[in-house]
């Protein structure tokens, strides 16, 4: 694929966005939200933090200047399965309420939830603050009877997925469990030995620390 039919696809993308895109909506923030499931993946997959970095040139895209896009990365590490543990996730919630953003910018609809109690929460709130959602593929409008279709059904394979990924974890699990070879953590002054059974820490000090206890 040659570089001139990508701005082209590009250019015909952003077009077909710009339209939902009111003055009213730019003269609120921009509000790109990143996140990633574990620490392992911030440190080990470098690229999609990248590409949702990136996201914030959609919005200077469209209109909004760089000074007038939030960036909110306070869940990295987070899982998207609740919203309890996310702060960063919290308080976009309580900026669309408050009308403070006009565009909220994710990568995809897992970065934003995986869970479809949060989900369909965030869209009732944004479609009453006219607020937009954008991911990867389009800008969408939570009062558009279409647009909210799809972001419905984004939501539920967003929480399908996530189920997916349990399942097959918890498959590989009672595979390992089966087999002997499963190794659950242990606590604090035991270690598995190199046969797989369970002993003493080899390190003498953390033995000798837990029976001062």
């Amino acid at each position: 694929m040659n570089c001139s039919y990508m701005k082209r696809e590009n250019a015909s993308m952003l077009e077909s966005m710009a339209h939902k895109v009111t003055d009213d909506h730019r003269r609120r923030e921009a509000c790109l939200y990143i996140r990633q499931s574990s620490m392992h993946q911030v440190l080990e997959h470098t690229e999609s933090a990248r590409r949702q970095y990136g996201l914030r040139q959609r919005a200077i895209a469209l209109g909004w200047s760089d000074g007038h896009i939030r960036t909110i990365d306070d869940d990295q590490g987070k899982s998207g399965a609740h919203s309890a543990n996310r702060s960063g996730f919290r308080d976009l919630m309580a900026r669309i309420a408050a009308g403070e953003i006009g565009l909220v910018l994710s990568l995809e609809v897992s970065r934003l939830c995986r869970n479809n109690t949060d989900w369909h929460q965030l869209l009732q709130i944004a479609a009453v603050a006219d607020t937009l959602i954008l991911d990867e593929a389009g800008v969408y409008d939570p009062n558009d009877g279409n647009d909210r279709l799809l972001l419905g059904l984004k939501g539920a394979l967003s929480e399908y997925e996530l189920q997916g990924i349990r399942a097959r974890l918890i498959g590989g699990q009672r595979s390992k469990a089966q087999r002997g070879e499963l190794r659950m953590r242990l606590p604090i002054g035991l270690a598995y030995k190199d046969t797989g059974e369970i002993g003493f820490d080899p390190d003498r000090s953390v033995v000798e620390a837990i029976e001062l206890v």
